[in-house]
């Protein structure tokens, strides 16, 4: 076989993890120039940075590879296509090579003007003769693979001899002991400490107090030096985002020199608008992090008044459900057709990475979102979440009607409204309905009829057909959203809000570095140097978790709970046990979700005071449109049943220990009961209508203890929203809620059991 077309008929291969060596690739050998034998094997283009970081991590070995040669076709060039031409061509060099600066070392005719160094072997730039290499071509007959070309993998001189790392003696107590450079992680550590504003001497002191305390260097960042850091910060201090006056091509220029941050990138045409994608390395991999079976949310309205462009946030959610932006996309407000193109590039790249990399749900927070080519792109359900129509409500309602019973009508009537549609055959003209009723309140009513009648429609025709996000997701987008305005709306000079170089540089630099050092392990080394805007806190559902239920207390038509910082301060809640309560406390007052309110809730449906949420009624009603799904299909059907019994059993471990006596069957059978009675369904209101739980339970059912009243309530539940049986033992009720990201009422689909789910979300 002809040698290129042994090449061309390797296999293309890409391991799944975030970067790989030569140790995970199968290596072939191919007859070579001048009657040599090239070890070759061909991997994905895009998938190079991450083989060139795997071979720097040697553990036998360590290093870094620099680029010692490059030759790259222009794009503009004609060329014919050869089955051997090359678009690319780069030779990697370890940092330790070639030329060698040791004491009788060679140095190659074109180095000649080096000046020897009095202590070369301590520092970075140190050539000890290392011959390890290796070629990458990108070929003109697959451009999207890359042959490599790795004959010499061993870190030796000319001599054969070990030149660097442990192996070479007289490498012991200077750099070349570990590597020439610092890890990437410490890169990115030192930068977002300095964007943050920490000083160079408290880097440093830093540094050194962790060094001394495990006894010294073990590794090539113990020996960060003084003098790298400050250059970092002299280079942060002189950068400027205004690279040209015309915006548009000081984009152009800040997108040529970040190539590796873009993932899409469109400018203006006469046919097409302009669309920015960023993603760094960092975010790429948390993306494929907590994003692999797990839930994507979408904040797609930032600074629509304040910036030329908004911004499109991508937030997964970390290990304590907290919101990680996984990246920005930047364009103007008549761009939605297009999120095709960028979905498409971001989900591209992200499988390039990991193939087997799966998203379990895409939450929407816009209802003109392109749902079709979401499903489409990521192959996935597709969520809806109300945190932001909440919040506009919440902070129109605090600003525009002062009295204050008033407010707490009219959000009831708001929440009742949103509930009844959600839950039943209701539709907008319920919000015009009761328009009358906000006629004590005439700037709100004038604010809601300009404003939201117009386009309510929407909002309720998609939360008619899609699930519901829970209330801790709604939490968490709310705290990113804020976090996002604090770090970003901080610039004395206001002028660069009305430049996208300004905002591109902005969250590329500073913005990202906030995000870092909340998921760095060590930032409390630097509490005491933190600024208002770096400290991201918790959630207001996990401030919720911490507050007990005796810190909570029900008086007539409100509720009282006690502040868990000044233990003398009571904040009261209108509406309890609704997910449209009213608190006044500072931060629900400017249209938050509080960890008060959020409390009363989780309070309420403990105790089953109030109706499950609208999330958990979405996920029982998509169960019943899985199990009778047309045509009947008996894989699905088992399915469902098996995951409502999965469910079930896993929170009522949370709850109790001997609740495993539930079986498929009494689910089954609890689940057609819902089917029955499914025109049923109906908001109970009665329940908390005059807002005295206990009074109206034991009007209601006189002569019952509090177990008593706890069954009774159940039953009646049961009976009034279809979703239980009849008798104990066969009921679906649950006592905590979850949010399946992956089920969706409009397109019912098979769920892996390892789905993420919210065990303690009470959704």
């Amino acid at each position: 076989m002809a040698r290129w077309d042994a090449i061309l008929s390797l296999p293309v291969q890409n391991p799944p993890t975030l970067e790989f060596s030569s140790k995970d690739l199968v290596w072939s050998k191919v007859e070579g120039w001048r009657d040599n034998i090239d070890r070759v094997c061909l991997i994905k283009f895009p998938r190079v940075d991450d083989f060139v970081r795997g071979e720097s991590a040697n553990n036998d070995c360590p290093t870094r590879f620099h680029v010692e040669a490059r030759r790259r076709r222009p794009p503009e060039m004609p060329y014919k296509p050869k089955v051997d031409g090359i678009l690319e061509y780069i030779l990697y060099w370890c940092s330790f090579g070639p030329d060698d600066h040791r004491k009788g070392g060679i140095v190659r005719p074109s180095r000649t003007t080096y000046v020897p160094k009095k202590k070369s072997a301590g520092r970075p730039n140190t050539k000890r003769g290392c011959t390890c290499h290796f070629i990458v071509k990108r070929l003109i007959a697959d451009p999207s693979v890359a042959l490599i070309i790795y004959n010499q993998d061993k870190h030796v001189d000319k001599k054969g001899l070990p030149c660097h790392g442990p192996q070479d003696k007289k490498a012991a107590g200077t750099r070349a002991m570990y590597a020439p450079y610092i890890s990437e992680d410490l890169r990115l550590r030192v930068l977002s400490l300095l964007y943050v504003g920490v000083s160079v001497e408290t880097i440093m002191q830093r540094h050194n107090e962790s060094v001394e305390r495990q006894g010294g260097p073990s590794n090539r960042d113990d020996l960060l030096t003084h003098r790298y850091v400050r250059r970092q910060e002299r280079s942060i201090r002189r950068s400027s985002y205004e690279l040209d006056d015309d915006d548009a091509v000081s984009i152009s220029m800040w997108v040529e020199s970040h190539q590796n941050c873009v993932f899409f990138y469109q400018d203006f045409s006469d046919s097409d608008p302009f669309i920015l994608g960023i993603q760094t390395e960092w975010q790429l991999q948390q993306m494929i992090r907590f994003g692999n079976r797990g839930l994507l949310a979408s904040d797609s309205r930032f600074g629509t008044n304040k910036l030329k462009y908004p911004v499109h946030s991508l937030l997964v959610f970390n290990s304590e459900n907290k919101a990680i932006p996984v990246a920005w996309i930047i364009s103007p407000r008549f761009a939605t057709g297009d999120e095709y193109k960028w979905m498409r590039a971001l989900y591209n790249r992200v499988c390039t990475k990991d193939p087997s990399w799966k998203l379990a749900g895409f939450i929407v927070d816009d209802p003109s979102a392109d749902i079709h080519a979401i499903r489409e792109v990521f192959q996935s359900s597709v969520l809806v979440c109300f945190w932001r129509v909440r919040h506009a409500w919440h902070k129109n309602l605090m600003k525009r009607c002062s009295a204050v019973e008033m407010r707490a009508d009219i959000a009831k009537k708001l929440g009742q409204t949103v509930t009844n549609f959600c839950r039943g055959p209701g539709n907008a003209n319920m919000f015009e309905d009761i328009m009358e009723d906000f006629r004590d309140a005439a700037e709100f009513a004038d604010y809601f009829k300009s404003v939201w009648l117009p386009r309510i429609g929407l909002w309720v025709n998609a939360l008619k057909t899609l699930p519901l996000a829970s209330q801790e997701t709604s939490s968490a987008m709310e705290l990113y959203h804020n976090q996002l305005k604090l770090r970003l709306f901080n610039e004395k000079d206001r002028n660069g809000y009305h430049r996208t170089d300004w905002l591109v540089d902005k969250l590329g630099t500073k913005v990202h570095s906030y995000f870092w050092l909340d998921e760095y392990s060590g930032k409390d080394d630097f509490a005491r140097y933190r600024k208002d805007e770096w400290s991201s806190g918790l959630t207001a559902w996990q401030k919720s978790l911490k507050i007990t239920d005796a810190d909570v207390i029900m008086e007539g038509n409100c509720t009282k709970v006690v502040d868990q910082e000044d233990r003398d301060a009571v904040h009261i809640i209108w509406n309890p046990g609704s997910e449209y309560a009213l608190c006044d406390c500072n931060w629900a007052n400017t249209g938050n979700l509080c960890e008060h309110v959020l409390k009363t809730v989780k309070f309420c449906r403990d105790k089953n005071y109030v109706l499950p949420s609208v999330s958990m009624f979405k996920y029982h009603q998509a169960l019943v449109n899985m199990l009778h799904s047309p045509p009947f299909d008996s894989l699905v059907r088992d399915h469902a049943v098996s995951l409502a019994v999965w469910v079930k059993m896993q929170l009522n471990t949370q709850i109790c220990q001997d609740s495993s006596w539930i079986t498929s069957n009494s689910v089954e059978e609890a689940v057609n009961q819902t089917t029955e009675n499914q025109d049923r369904v109906v908001v109970n209101e009665s329940c908390y209508k005059n807002g005295n739980v206990g009074a109206t339970l034991k009007r209601k059912h006189p002569g019952c203890g509090t177990d008593g009243l706890r069954d009774a309530l159940v039953d009646e539940t049961a009976s009034e929203n279809g979703t239980c049986g009849d008798r104990p033992g066969k009921e679906l009720c649950v006592e905590m809620e979850t949010s399946l990201p992956s089920l969706s009422t409009v397109e019912p689909q098979l769920l892996p059991v390892e789905n993420r789910i919210e065990m303690n979300s009470g959704v």
